[in-house]
């Protein structure tokens, strides 16, 4: 399966996220493997088909980001890539820190700091 390149830089990032079926209310706890301005990699637990739209929240060193979105790809070998497409002006401010703080880290995907 080909995945979509990401819109913006992906920053390694692993923090417990939430994430509930929008049609089903059904809710799956798992852990994030990176993070971009626009998504997210959910790593491979529950499996949720690509389409399906979901409300997440990710928690972060004290903070919670909430946002809706949708699953773009998914594979029980890899996971489930889930881009943002509803954020509230509060939860951007809070995604922005975190994407500020992990630029200055310098921990981008595919770099030495971080492996895939």
């Amino acid at each position: 399966m080909k995945h979509q390149r990401p819109r913006a830089r992906r920053y390694l990032f692993v923090a417990n996220i939430e994430l509930t079926d929008l049609q089903s209310e059904a809710r799956f706890n798992d852990q994030t493997s990176d993070l971009s301005l626009f998504g997210c990699h959910v790593n491979g637990g529950e499996i949720l088909p690509a389409g399906i739209r979901i409300r997440l929240r990710i928690v972060h060193t004290g903070a919670q980001f909430g946002a809706l979105g949708k699953v773009v790809y998914a594979s029980p070998n890899t996971g489930m890539g889930v881009e943002f497409t509803e954020i509230e002006p509060n939860d951007q401010l809070v995604l922005e820190r975190w994407i500020g703080r992990l630029r200055d880290a310098g921990g981008r995907l595919g770099e030495k700091a971080g492996t895939c």
